[in-house]
This record gives structure tokens, sequence and C-alpha cells, in this order.
């Protein structure tokens, strides 16, 4: 990963003399650097994550090691998360995608007295300062009441889940089935469980579309990992129909990138939730930073309107994450307008 710095050479010196020992980037900050992990880099989402967390780290953010990067593996997690302490972190950023293998390394981490901000998932188990995220039970149950009133209570929806041994899978998939049963009972819902994994989400609408050709919702959990293969495959077998003709399927998504936006502008899609890529990295930055400073927070509202609220394992800000539409897609403060596509 290319590192930026205002002391390239002397970087470069460091780098030579102690291959791991990484460099500052940012500001100084009183208690030492961080060490931030990115879950992986093979979505839209993420990779505007990366950009939000590299623009804040050059423009006067907290000093940090060089980004690491787990590749959607928890194995990997662990063993970034160890060489980033081994490096000298004083506290980590992380956003493990199985949230139920991490507890080990939580319990490190506290052992060491080191702070942990989770990014956009929340812990099973193991102590957390902060975590980071939207609500994602909201998530579902927004897309729900979207579809459900779209489609007038009645149809046949498919629901791309993500990977259920995710708490934001799991949330994301609750909160929808419990709203779909309460609300819209007459319309059928087909979950297709697929790791996150846009190939494995292609392959299983392909297959249900074959068996139920009159599917005319759909649900994606993951824009950043769904939408490229989700058009595709509707392209392909003549069905991607512009919002508002006959046959369009109603589609709402999750992340609120870019392409999502597009597609919403072209009549592809619908809708989407906004999941607030620069105030992750914003507030991911600023948490770690006031670990290493040893403040602590409450549950309540904050400054920057969200709530904190208390979880078993930490405390976590769950930030705003408005839905999109046709009538608010071109909103200049959508993080997603401002940032344009990754080059």
């Amino acid at each position: 990963m290319r590192l930026r710095t205002t002391g390239a050479a002397a970087c470069a010196v460091l780098l030579a003399t102690a291959a791991l020992a990484g460099c500052n980037r940012g500001s100084s900050t009183a208690g030492g650097r961080i060490g931030i992990d990115m879950p992986r880099t093979d979505t839209d989402f993420w990779n505007s994550y990366q950009q939000y967390l590299e623009r804040d780290l050059d423009h006067g953010g907290p000093a940090a090691l060089p980004l690491s990067n787990s590749q959607n593996d928890i194995a990997k997690v662990v063993s970034n998360v160890q060489a980033l302490t081994d490096q000298g972190a004083k506290a980590i950023v992380m956003a493990p995608q199985d949230t139920g293998a991490i507890a080990s390394a939580l319990r490190r981490l506290a052992e060491k007295k080191i702070p942990v901000v989770s990014v956009d998932t929340r812990p099973d188990e193991g102590k957390v300062y902060m975590v980071v995220r939207a609500d994602n039970r909201a998530y579902g149950e927004k897309s729900c009441d979207y579809l459900g009133r779209k489609l007038g209570g009645r149809g046949r929806v498919a629901e791309l889940q993500g990977d259920l041994s995710s708490i934001n899978g799991r949330d994301r998939s609750e909160a929808f089935a419990a709203c779909m049963k309460k609300k819209f009972p007459k319309i059928t819902v087909h979950e297709l469980a697929t790791d996150w994994k846009g190939e494995v989400a292609s392959g299983k609408l392909q297959s249900l579309l074959a068996q139920h050709p009159d599917v005319n919702g759909i649900y994606l959990q993951a824009g950043g990992a769904f939408l490229q293969p989700t058009l595709a495959l509707l392209q392909q077998k003549k069905l991607l129909r512009p919002a508002g003709s006959d046959g369009h399927i109603t589609i709402i998504s999750n992340d609120g990138i870019p392409d999502e936006l597009d597609a919403i502008r072209a009549g592809k899609i619908d809708a989407t939730l906004s999941q607030p890529a620069d105030l992750y990295a914003k507030y991911a930055l600023y948490y770690a930073k006031a670990g290493l400073e040893g403040k602590t927070f409450t549950p309540g509202p904050t400054g920057h309107g969200s709530t904190i609220v208390k979880i078993k394992n930490g405390l976590e800000d769950q930030l705003p994450a408005p839905l999109v539409t046709k009538d608010t897609v071109d909103d200049k403060k959508l993080w997603a307008n401002q940032l344009g596509k990754k080059k």
C-alpha cells in the first residue's frame, strides 16, 4: 500500500532499516500510534471507507501505522492486529467480518490495555472501547417497509443476505424477516445466504428466478458486493426494466455507494440506505484518539447527530443511515455525492 507522509525521506530510511516499524501518518498523538486493519478492499463501500481514512490521516489526523488488510479472513485479522501491536500500536481500529471469532484477540488486547474501535460490526464477545456503526436492524426494517409498500403488500421477494456469522448479516436478516411477517404477511420472502460474495448471490438469484419468474422485489443487504452482479444478471435475463414501467423489479439496497446512486438515477434500482463511509472513518479515528488519551463516554445523544448505546461488551455509537430514493439521490450531503468513484 502506498504511504503518504510529510516526511517521505525519513520514512524511507526507517523502512529500509526496520521494515516492520512503520512510519507516522498525521499529527502526533499523546500515548502512541493507531493500528488500522481494513476488512477488505474488494467492494466499493470499503474502498470508499479507506479513501476517507487516508484523507483524514493525511490532513491532520492522529498518528497511525500503515494500514493492513485482512481480506475478509478472520485469521488474517488476528495476525494483522498482532503485527500492528508488535509495531507499537497503542490503539486498534478493526472491522471483523466474522464477529463471533474475534473474542480471543479482543481479550489479548484488553489484557494489554489497548483500546479497540470496531467499525461497522459489533463483536459478539470481547471488550471494545467503542463500536462505530449504524443501526443494522433499522436497515432491515426500513428495507422491508419500503419494499412492502412499493409492492402493495403482495408479491415475491429475493433477499440477498450477508454472512450470517456477522452481526450485520444477522441483524439485517432478522429485522427484515420480523417486519415482513408482521406487516406484509402476503409477501413471500426467499432468503438467500451469500457470505457477502457477489458470485454466490448471482448464482442463487439465477436459480430462484428460474424457479420463480414472478419475483417482483429484491433486497440487497450490501450494494457494494451485490449490485453489479445483480444488475448484470437481470440485464442478461431481460428483466432489467426501468422503474415505473411494467415488469420492473423493485430493488432496495444497503450501502449508499456512488454506483447505487447512479443506478437510482437510471431507474435500475429504487432505493438504498446510505451507510456513512465518511463518518465511519471520521469517528473511528476520533474514538481511537480518545482511547489513547484515556477519555470516557456515556450512553446518550452525541453532538454529531447520533446516539451512543450501551452494549454488553462496551459502547456503540449508532450513526445515522438515511433512505435514498430518486427524490433525494442528488442531496449534496450524501457522502457518495462528495467523494465520487474510486479511480
